[in-house]
């Protein structure tokens, strides 16, 4: 639904705003720590959040109803962020000891976890076809998953000091668009070349997406703008 936006703070609460209305239309206090993560369901009807206090939460969006809340008792500090599968049927949370795990949604509970970051884990991004998985921590690299086989099949390291803020995979899960330090763009192959990189914001990049056809890409900043690169 173009006309809803879905936002979330430290004050624990997630907000369903009516754009065209200019009002807030449902307040969730969803969690009792700092909400860390939003991923829209693939239907648009319903959203994922995760949270420091160590839950994640489904819940509808045209009631602002709270569906159901599961705990990740694994962890010892809390969840860093979350996204929906394109499937919907599973998802990806991260946490705050470095860990990545996949979720059932039916079950409510872990299928799979990704070790191998260090530090708390950063981002995490699907690809559209389902069968990649990239992740970051504060460990100054990008991993890629295969989750046909649930192994790493590529670390691609980072520049010394590169904080990653977002990730995000283009339509075709070829390319890879990476947030941080500058915007850089990735092809997904045995070398993961680098293929671009925008240095425009004057602060960290805070996130980045692919515009339609991957005609453009946008990015957001700490620097309080908006972005726009032509992706040819």
């Amino acid at each position: 639904n173009e006309k809803t936006i879905i936002s979330a703070s430290p004050d624990s609460h997630v907000r369903i705003w009516d754009i065209g209305e200019e009002t807030c239309k449902h307040t969730l206090r969803i969690h009792d720590g700092p909400v860390t993560g939003l991923s829209l369901h693939p239907t648009g009807d319903y959203m994922l959040s995760c949270s420091a206090d160590q839950h994640w939460g489904f819940s509808d969006i045209g009631t602002g109803k709270l569906l159901c809340k599961v705990a990740d008792q694994s962890v010892s500090h809390g969840l860093t962020c979350c996204q929906f599968h394109p499937d919907g049927l599973i998802f990806g949370t991260g946490t705050s000891d470095s860990l990545v795990k996949i979720w059932d949604f039916k079950e409510q509970k872990s299928a799979a976890n990704f070790p191998g970051h260090s530090g708390p884990i950063s981002a995490i991004a699907f690809s559209e076809n389902g069968y990649y998985l990239a992740t970051s921590a504060d460990d100054e690299v990008v991993k890629l998953w295969d989750l046909r086989k649930l192994r790493n099949f590529k670390t691609i390291s980072l520049d010394d000091k590169y904080t990653v803020r977002g990730l995000t995979f283009d339509n075709s899960g070829h390319y890879l668009a990476v947030a941080g330090p500058d915007v850089r763009v990735y092809q997904i192959s045995k070398q993961c070349d680098l293929v671009v990189t925008w240095d425009a914001h004057t602060q960290d990049s805070t996130d980045v997406r692919f515009g339609p056809d991957v005609n453009y890409v946008a990015s957001v900043s700490n620097d309080r703008t908006l972005k726009f690169y032509a992706a040819n």
